[in-house]
């Protein structure tokens, strides 16, 4: 076994990005219109810094090597943190990039496994290249960094790991561009190592029960309709504004047949049902009355009215006297399959009689369960819903969706990320009627950061991860948002 080195891996800045360095040692990062300080360096540091356009070798950030650089380690470690790098592998005899490593999360930084030439590699399930523009891209839904590959040999070496190949075999083809890219696909998780000599069994050996049970589409879709593991433009950007025009609100009639439902209105009870009464009163509302903010009653009122375990059981599947027996746990609100997958997770900044941090609601046992985090994660957890809604500052309870993966696809296959998502859609709905209920006002958010939320709870994004979230507390008076 040896440990990979990289003689040939470079670091540089991504296209979007350029520093300035100023007379007083301070250097300063440009990017997509926005900008910030780096530090203050030595006048020498500030002069190297523009080497960072062209690409420094990564081997001089190693702290073992003899030419170490610890001020250019310093800069590139910060401007990394932000994902304002890429990282340039090898060359072409015509002078063009053989792969090129896209952070696809801030804190993206490579690292080379050891490999031997006996070790026997497979490229991941989860794994698969595209055409992205006029580039073509290797990616998985599970990477910290994607792949742009340069020369079509190395499309066809990745390919062919689609069967177990050991890496002196590898070494033999075409255009072989070094052991390192194998070292980055491990790093990131594009590939694995086989523990066996058998090709058989791979799902089971790639990782966990856990991530077992995913199927590959709907990995890609949670990972990619989320924050935290892409690089990609997320949220309301309008990309289409200027090409193609918005369609009507109310969809144009169909040519049929019409019958008019309005005479019925006519000899209907003189007052409507609650239920709809609640339906037609709810908006969504995205800023709270801080000055008074929600109770610690209102909240348990509003938990044991939407998410609460009410009865429990016990059920046998029909696979002969051996099936497994499947426990269940009926909530208020219809779940897909029985599964009620799904977990609330609190966001705390105000509510009075509860001090501010982040609790997992035990439906069980109607009680809140306080998982310790670091203050600047609650922060960044509650900043980004006010971001998501566009206003200057949090709700004063965010909560976040979460679903336990596993619980709905070891029942369903294909469809077990569509039902989740159906569940949260269903639960959203519950909230909302339910904070109308009790006067206090909510709001759905589109967007959750999947990585905070695995650092702050320890656990893997494909275990038990945000699939929604909803803004609570106490609504200022004002007129309802009609844009809701």
């Amino acid at each position: 076994m040896r440990l990979v080195g990289s003689q040939s891996l470079s670091v540089r800045l991504g296209s979007h990005v350029t520093l300035e360095p100023h007379t007083s040692g301070e250097i300063v990062v440009h990017f997509h219109g926005h900008s910030f300080g780096l530090g203050t360096f030595s006048v020498g540091m500030t002069d190297r810094a523009r080497e960072l356009g062209f690409g420094v070798p990564f081997s001089s950030l190693e702290a073992d090597n003899r030419h170490f650089d610890e001020e250019m380690h310093l800069l590139v470690r910060r401007l990394a943190m932000h994902g304002l790098l890429e990282y340039r592998l090898g060359s072409s005899p015509h002078g063009r990039d053989l792969v090129v490593i896209e952070p696809q999360v801030p804190d993206y930084w490579p690292r080379l496994p050891r490999l031997g030439d006996k070790d026997t590699l497979v490229l991941s399930r989860f794994a698969y290249m595209r055409r992205r523009g006029t580039e073509m891209v290797l990616e998985s839904p599970r990477a910290g960094a994607l792949f742009k590959i340069g020369d079509p040999r190395i499309a066809r070496l990745i390919a062919s790991l689609a069967k177990p190949q050991a890496v002196n075999s590898l070494h033999k083809q075409s255009g072989f561009p070094g052991t390192e890219l194998l070292a980055l696909m491990i790093d990131c998780q594009v590939a694995f190592k086989m523990r066996g000599h058998s090709d058989s069994g791979l799902r089971l050996a790639e990782g966990d029960d856990d991530l077992v049970l995913w199927d590959f589409h709907d990995l890609l879709f949670h990972t990619r309709s989320t924050e935290g593991r892409h690089a990609n433009p997320l949220g309301a950007v309008y990309r289409y504004a200027r090409r193609i025009p918005p369609q009507p609100a109310v969809r144009p009639p169909w040519p049929g047949k019409k019958f008019n439902l309005k005479r019925f209105l006519m000899v209907r009870r003189e007052t409507i049902s609650p239920v709809a009464t609640l339906l037609r009163q709810r908006y969504s509302t995205r800023v709270f009355d801080n000055q008074r903010p929600i109770t610690l009653d209102e909240l348990s009122r509003f938990l044991e009215g939407t998410a609460p375990v009410l009865s429990e059981g016990t059920s046998k599947l029909g696979f002969g006297n051996d099936g497994p027996a499947v426990s269940y746990a009926v909530r208020p609100y219809p779940s897909a399959g029985a599964s009620f997958e799904l977990e609330l997770y609190l966001a705390v900044d105000k509510c009075e009689g509860l001090r501010r941090g982040f609790y997992h609601y035990d439906a069980g046992k109607h009680g809140l369960v306080s998982i310790e985090v670091h203050n600047n994660q609650l922060e960044a957890m509650l900043m980004k819903s006010a971001f998501a809604m566009g206003v200057p500052s949090p709700p004063q309870i965010l909560i976040t969706i979460a679903a336990r993966f596993g619980r709905i696809s070891w029942k369903y296959s294909s469809i077990a990320y569509a039902l989740i998502l159906k569940d949260v859609g269903v639960l959203t709905q519950t909230f909302y009627l339910m904070a109308t209920d009790l006067g206090l006002g909510g709001c759905a958010i589109g967007i959750a950061n999947i990585d905070l939320f695995a650092r702050m709870t320890g656990l893997g994004i494909h275990v038990e991860g945000p699939v929604g979230q909803f803004a609570l507390g106490r609504e200022p008076q004002r007129e309802p948002n009609l844009h809701s």
